[in-house]
């Protein structure tokens, strides 16, 4: 295979191994809210922010982390026959499944633009009490999407050289 695809893996998975290390120190943020909600309720007034902006830094933590899983090949597998499978057979298996992955994601994203367009557009605001703008999330969602792509079309070129006998 030409250098540009291997140029191509190289990239997307040197981005999503960086973005994946510093998102993998989001579950402490998730932490520390947490602890600062349960020290507030206890000794002051209960912080009307600490529910909501945990959920969002676990949107963040896991939506940003999903392409370094990919990565690692951490991801959930049916290992029943899998398992049993040679690596060329895998990777072939690999290549056709990932494509449905691609379509999905490629939906998701639609969806997630629209989202995030119209919450851009409008100051969309939770309908909590603390009613923290909505964009910042959507956007985070919308490029952690577009790293799962990337994430999946390099894996699929990956596919593509253990078919081909190439080394990767």
């Amino acid at each position: 295979m030409s250098v540009s695809p291997r140029r191509f893996v190289a990239a997307i998975d040197a981005v999503n191994y960086r973005v994946g290390r510093v998102a993998m120190y989001g579950i402490f943020v998730m932490i520390g809210i947490l602890l600062w909600s349960s020290v507030s309720k206890t000794f002051f007034l209960p912080s009307m922010w600490t529910l909501e902006s945990a959920q969002f830094a676990m949107v963040a933590y896991y939506i940003l982390g999903g392409p370094y899983s990919i990565q690692l090949g951490s991801n959930v597998r049916m290992d029943l026959l899998y398992g049993t499978w040679s690596p060329r057979f895998k990777a072939m298996v690999d290549a056709v499944t990932i494509l449905f992955l691609v379509f999905y994601l490629g939906v998701l994203l639609y969806g997630a633009y629209d989202s995030t367009a119209y919450a851009l557009k409008y100051s969309e605001r939770s309908p909590t009490a603390w009613r923290p703008l909505m964009w910042p999330i959507k956007l985070t969602m919308c490029v952690g999407i577009s790293l799962m792509i990337l994430q999946c079309l390099s894996e699929f070129i990956k596919d593509i050289l253990r078919i081909r006998g190439e080394e990767i």
